[in-house]
């Protein structure tokens, strides 16, 4: 059964996610504070996707995504804010989550937003053994793996899934759109600047000068494109 956390400090909203999970055939860990919550994926090295408020009693959502990306990569993030801000999404994906629910939600639509990053995760594990390569990089699907110049690369899933699709397309310019629907999903319905906060964390990982892009390429007023 694929295993979830939720960090929620508010009981009634934590019972009201874990009662729809459950309900949707999810195994569901719950933690009340941040600390908790770190502990308990450690505790549970299995769970695939974290669900983080970001206003916690102890340490913010903010802080326990990042130090959940300080040793692990692959397992999925999404963010739940109470606020509007659009700085709070951003802070959010900036940390290294793959995507944010705004309160209130639907249990239908915070369903979907895992769904997702589950069949992203397993689809990678279903692909054949190849390897990408494009100038100083080497993908291996299989494993899952990004390395520039022999050095390994830490990427989250949807880092892994942009990188892929502008790896299996070089020289095409692809639309925010286009980016979307390949890596969230068709039916994904969150706000484009999703994609564009995760080009700012690649570039900053990929690139020996993020300021200017060698590799991921802006095409003005369209999307971006891999290469020249």
């Amino acid at each position: 059964m694929k295993r979830v956390l939720i960090l929620e400090d508010e009981v009634n909203i934590r019972s009201f996610v874990v009662i729809n999970l459950k309900r949707a055939g999810y195994d569901v860990i719950e933690a009340g504070t941040g600390q908790e919550a770190l502990d308990k994926l450690q505790q549970y090295p299995d769970v695939g996707v974290a669900i983080l408020d970001i206003m916690l009693p102890d340490i913010d959502g903010f802080e326990v995504c990042r130090r959940i990306r300080a040793s692990n990569m692959k397992i999925g993030v999404i963010m739940l804010t109470a606020r509007t801000q659009e700085m709070d999404k951003v802070t959010g994906l900036m940390t290294g989550a793959d995507d944010y629910v705004t309160k209130p939600f639907s249990p239908a639509e915070l369903t979907a937003r895992i769904d997702a990053l589950f069949r992203r995760i397993d689809g990678d594990k279903r692909s054949p053994g190849e390897l990408l390569t494009q100038g100083p990089f080497v993908m291996n699907v299989r494993n899952h793996t990004l390395e520039k110049n022999g050095q390994r690369i830490r990427l989250t899933q949807v880092e892994y899934s942009i990188v892929k699709l502008f790896m299996q397309n070089p020289g095409r310019a692809l639309s925010r759109e286009d980016i979307m629907a390949a890596v969230w999903g068709r039916e994904y319905e969150g706000d484009l600047k999703i994609v564009d906060v995760n080009i700012r964390r690649l570039r900053v990982k990929l690139e020996d000068d993020a300021t200017a892009p060698a590799y991921i390429n802006t095409v003005w007023g369209f999307g971006y494109k891999w290469g020249h």
